[in-house]
């Protein structure tokens, strides 16, 4: 059941230093899940920063956090990569203390997310790194099954991102 202080929203270009901090939280705990290092991350600039959390409002993107009172504790973002692509579920991401939590952070960002998705596609793909089974099945519970599809992984030469999709109904 959700507790009456968590608040599930977009971003916007105000929240732009809560962006950052989460971001490197991020980074820190699971460097191979976000297609960039902390380093770069750590060499961006605020105008880099409040593009990023301008994404919660921009069209055709979205970025949604879970904030437990004024702790932000989640993440999960969606775009569109291109004209012939549906939405694609990116930067997926819950404070360790609150995965698998009674709260139900996890189900709550992916639900934001989904209905923002559902304006564009019937489909929701995702790429995870193969060596990341935690969070392979973190999306399987979710509903995500494999295409059978992949690429290598721009930031560990002869890694793989494996797609995973789900319907969206």
């Amino acid at each position: 059941m959700p507790r009456p202080d968590l608040v599930i929203r977009t971003t916007e270009e105000a929240d732009w230093q809560a962006v950052r901090a989460l971001r490197l939280e991020m980074l820190r705990d699971t460097p191979l899940a976000y297609g960039e290092t902390l380093a770069t991350a750590l060499d961006a600039d605020e105008a880099t920063w409040r593009a990023r959390a301008a994404r919660g409002t921009t069209p055709r993107q979205t970025s949604v956090v879970a904030i437990d009172g004024d702790h932000w504790i989640g993440h999960m973002g969606g775009y569109i990569p291109d004209a012939t692509s549906g939405p694609m579920l990116v930067g997926v991401y819950v404070a360790p203390e609150h995965r698998g939590d009674d709260a139900g952070v996890s189900r709550l960002l992916l639900d934001a997310v989904e209905q923002w998705a559902r304006g564009f596609g019937s489909t929701l793909r995702l790429e995870v790194h193969e060596d990341n089974p935690r969070a392979i099945r973190f999306y399987e519970k979710l509903g995500f099954t494999r295409t059978g599809r992949s690429r290598e992984y721009e930031l560990t030469p002869g890694g793989l991102e494996l797609e995973m999709i789900k319907p969206l109904h």
